[in-house]
């Protein structure tokens, strides 16, 4: 195929906004679809190659597979290369741990399914995540497994089955998009599946452009279209942001975008003439390797500084950015690609003593701990987590039982603050009674109360009615959740860094009272009122308010202060910090009050605040020096079943 400096140009475009997105500049809050720039650039690209040679009966996989371990391989692992010792020094055990974990991932193009796992690509931990955007290379190469292999295959029948069958995958790659986006959103985000349909979008321009006898567009069509194209991606850039359920439909308007500049941006267009000046070509060459490098510079000066970066440290990232990407383009990228420099045989060499390498040190890294050394038992407090342990699935999304062929005695409900109650499901069992829990991750128990980053949270209270009708059995129902998340953090106007992604409103009369404005708390607290009173006509309500949160109790923040305590950033990222014991918050004293207030006549109450820090005062490790929290606001299951456990027991008595 011919080369097109309009192209290079376009990758400007897409990777731009992804640096400015992730430096944190709110003016490019949906650069993230940068990503799907590219997805749709690459699908045209290699499709328009794999088609010509598939033409002069020239095509051959290994030949393939050659040229995009030539393009992707060299900068990737020179990247994860020069990674692995700022790692080492700068992260926390768990972190180096999870890091580890990458290395392997990212050898073997899997790193999409690891981040999906592990978090969401807007949460806070993701920007921590040196490898995080090592994601899309991962969905392209999957695709690109089996994309040539399917061309190969069928390419005798005709190209009009190919493109049939191509559309077909197309719809119900879409179609999966969609539904992700609404039920599952890190699937649809990370996972090929619901990807697939934007590379494929590349793949049918490509198709087309391959035609003879295609039908030839006027000037003025090829110029509308074309900067139609640019305003697509630009308004996505400047409008999407991460409350945007996607990719779904959304992601149509910037893939869509791209595909009117790929058909219409020719040379002779002003558009095209546009996106081939030399600025944004320059970038475009240096794209793949700037995309390689800003996260792990980004992430890891995140990590030095706590999180606190100002906009002029953003800026010089950029640069700095800019510059790594220049010299990885000019001695890493170019060199690489030239077969007369580098024999085929060598490259392959390369990458199996290259991907043998990352994986021996993430295998080594992992099964260390993280190298945890003597922080070996705070750092096993970090993220230990049981739920759903021996609990069942049942045929209910989120709806799980200790016993799936026995009646349900008790149910458990609300949010995570619920599910680290599980670890009492054994005694419970013990005690002759079946307990069983519907929950969901940031889903408040309480009528109408929600957050449109949560759209899972919106048929939780449908779920759990459905419960009570299907389990005629049910004699008492638990009900907990993170109210201090709710009302307290929530309610702030000045959130901290990283709570900014969440935005929890009171629905009423299709109006979202906004606790972050200070409103909506009063209703909150009397549509849970209601709901209590309501239950309590038919069953034992047993209501438990909120565990304390501090970011003293988090494990983390333990082994950051015993390295890095002295550091002015870790000072003034946690100015209240203290090692020893500590004063409840206020706040959270007043907030229980309220909670017991609202649900007195209708349920027993539990105040966790009493039994977690007796005489209002707090200590994060028991009495072997050992946290007792996972976080800065979930309880570990020994401390649940050891000291919660037994005020609840007896009033299952």
């Amino acid at each position: 195929m011919n080369y097109r400096r309009e192209v290079d140009g376009l990758r400007a475009f897409a990777v731009i906004p992804v640096v400015f997105f992730h430096a944190g500049f709110e003016l490019f809050k949906g650069g993230f679809v940068g990503v799907d720039v590219f997805f749709v650039i690459s699908g045209y690209l290699i499709t328009s190659i794999i088609l010509k040679e598939l033409e002069k009966e020239e095509f051959l996989i290994s030949n393939f597979y050659e040229r995009r371990i030539r393009r992707i391989i060299p900068s990737l692992f020179f990247v994860m290369f020069a990674s692995i010792p700022i790692a080492y020094l700068l992260l926390l055990p768990s972190d180096m741990k999870d890091f580890s974990q990458s290395l392997i991932a990212v050898s073997t193009f899997v790193s999409n399914i690891l981040f999906w796992r592990e978090s969401g690509y807007f949460d806070t931990a993701a920007e921590l995540k040196p490898l995080l955007h090592t994601w899309s290379l991962a969905v392209e190469e999957q695709y690109y497994i089996l994309f040539p292999l399917f061309l190969l295959i069928f390419w005798r029948i005709g190209k009009s089955f190919i493109i049939l069958i191509l559309g077909i995958v197309f719809i119900l790659s879409l179609s999966a998009s969609y539904w992700a986006a609404n039920t599952l959103p890190t699937v649809g985000f990370y996972l090929l599946p619901t990807r697939g349909w934007e590379i494929l979008i590349g793949a049918f321009a490509a198709f087309y452009l391959s035609t003879a006898n295609r039908m030839e567009f006027s000037n003025i069509f090829n110029e509308f279209f074309g900067w139609l194209g640019l305003f697509l991606i630009l308004f996505s850039i400047f409008f999407f942001s991460s409350s945007t359920p996607f990719p779904s439909y959304y992601a149509l308007v910037p893939t869509l975008g791209t595909l009117m500049i790929i058909l219409c941006a020719t040379k002779n267009t002003t558009i095209g003439k546009f996106l081939s000046n030399k600025l944004f070509v320059s970038f475009g060459l240096i794209s793949y390797s700037l995309y390689l490098w800003h996260q792990p510079i980004f992430a890891f000066v995140r990590i030095y500084t706590f999180d606190l970066i100002s906009l002029n440290v953003s800026l010089s990232l950029i640069v700095l950015s800019t510059i790594m990407a220049y010299f990885s383009y000019r001695y890493i990228e170019t060199p690489f690609r030239k077969k007369n420099t580098i024999s085929r045989k060598n490259i392959f060499l390369f990458l199996f003593l290259g991907s043998f390498f990352f994986i021996s040190i993430g295998v080594i890294g992992y099964l260390k701990d993280g190298f945890s050394g003597t922080y070996s038992e705070i750092n096993k407090a970090i993220n230990d987590w049981e739920y759903p342990g021996n609990l069942k699935k049942t045929n209910i999304s989120g709806f799980y039982k200790f016993n799936n062929n026995k009646p349900l005695d008790i149910l458990f409900f609300g949010d995570s603050h619920v599910q680290q109650l599980q670890p009492l499901s054994e005694k419970i069992n013990s005690k002759g009674l079946n307990s069983g829990f519907l929950s969901g991750g940031g889903c408040p128990p309480i009528p109408n109360l929600l957050d449109d980053l949560h759209p899972h949270c919106v048929k939780l209270f449908d779920k759990f009615y459905k419960i009570l009708e299907l389990e005629k059995n049910i004699k008492t129902i638990i009900v907990a959740g993170c109210f201090n998340c709710y009302f307290i953090d929530q309610s702030k106007a000045d959130l901290q860094l990283g709570e900014k992604k969440y935005n929890y409103y009171y629905l009423i009369d299709n109006k979202k009272l906004f606790f972050r404005t200070g409103k909506g708390q009063k209703e909150a607290l009397l549509s849970l009122h209601d709901f209590i009173e309501k239950l309590s006509k038919r069953f034992k309500i047993i209501f438990i308010g909120d565990n304390p949160s501090s970011q003293n109790f988090d494990p983390k923040t333990i082994i950051a202060y015993e390295l890095r305590g002295d550091s002015i950033f870790f000072k003034k990222r946690y100015p209240n910090f203290s090692n020893e014991k500590f004063d409840l918050p206020r706040e959270q004293l007043v907030l229980d009050q309220k909670l017991r207030l609202s649900t007195e006549n209708n349920s027993n109450y539990i105040s966790l605040l009493k039994t977690v820090c007796p005489k209002d005062i707090c200590n994060s490790r028991n009495n072997k020096d050992i946290p007792i929290y996972k976080d800065g606001d979930h309880m570990r299951p020994t401390y649940v079943i050891n000291v919660v456990g037994p005020n609840l027991m007896k009033l299952l008595n």
